[in-house]
């Protein structure tokens, strides 16, 4: 392994036939990108991979987009793809290091130790001319064991606790212009700006031009230029729960364990009536 939560294509490549192994596409894309992940994975994916398609894999009685499910429903959707319990999971998606994040992320909450995040991902891996395989991909059922972590996310009440009281930072990985109110909200009928007392650390600020996660030391200096302190408690956000991962696993990476996820994010807090929210470029 190349990193805590990070493997290289090659370690892949070398390690695409080991039993143990088991290899995810979690490409999901926003509505304005006008990109279909499942069909892209059936027209080219990694050899073995198997599709997780975040907005199923969700709590569906929630009005909100993909929404964290219930231990027992996530258990049964990674029975049916064929991951098991004490396997090496690897996730990737075709933006680079995009949706991949949330996977792994929702991996963790729910108890598995052995999940990465392939590097660069899908580009990268077709960048260097490594196989590829098309059609849906079908695993053995196998045993898999949830233990929901609940101290690994939050939700409106808990933010609203601490925008009144404090007790944790956090940090928004939407981009500047969205977070100062400049640009509005890509979702109809949420209001514009950001949660009080956030920061703004906008997912693009971790990555390399090549899509791969930048070296510790940049992203810890990226985090502490925003003003976020590793070492105290962070809450991550963003438009829907997806990218705000990105920035868990940049956290997790370099060694910040008091973090958590706040899944309901922008679409739920703009969508209320009653949530303060603040605009410009300031963290008040």
């Amino acid at each position: 392994m190349d990193r805590r939560n990070l493997v290289s294509s090659e370690w892949l490549h070398a390690h695409l036939e080991a039993p143990d192994v088991v290899v995810v596409d979690a490409s999901w894309y926003l509505p304005n990108q006008n990109r279909d992940g499942h069909a892209e994975y059936l027209e080219a994916h990694i050899p073995g991979a198997v599709f997780f398609d975040i907005d199923a894999i969700s709590d569906t009685s929630s009005n909100l987009p993909h929404m964290l499910p219930p231990a027992h429903v996530f258990s049964s959707h990674m029975r049916k793809l064929g991951i098991g319990d004490g396997q090496t999971i690897v996730v990737y998606d075709g933006a680079g290091l995009f949706s991949a994040a949330r996977a792994w992320w929702m991996f963790r909450i729910m108890g598995v130790a052995r999940v990465f995040v392939l590097d660069g991902g899908l580009p990268k891996w077709r960048a260097e001319k490594r196989p590829l395989e098309d059609g849906a991909v079908s695993r053995p059922d196998r045993h898999f064991s949830a233990r929901l972590n609940h101290a690994m996310v939050r939700d409106v009440d808990d933010i609203r606790a601490i925008v009144t009281k404090g007790g944790a930072q956090i940090a928004d990985a939407r981009s500047r212009p969205r977070f100062d109110a400049v640009e509005k909200e890509p979702r109809p009928g949420l209001r514009s700006g950001h949660i009080p007392g956030s920061a703004c650390v906008h997912y693009a600020s971790l990555l390399d031009s090549n899509g791969c996660l930048k070296a510790s030391a940049e992203l810890e200096q990226t985090f502490r230029a925003a003003g976020i302190d590793p070492a105290r408690p962070i809450v991550t956000t963003c438009g829907s729960g997806v990218t705000a991962a990105i920035l868990s696993l940049a956290l997790d990476e370099i060694g910040a364990r008091k973090t958590s996820l706040y899944d309901g994010s922008w679409t739920e807090w703009g969508g209320l009536p009653d949530t303060p929210v603040a605009t410009g470029n300031s963290a008040a």
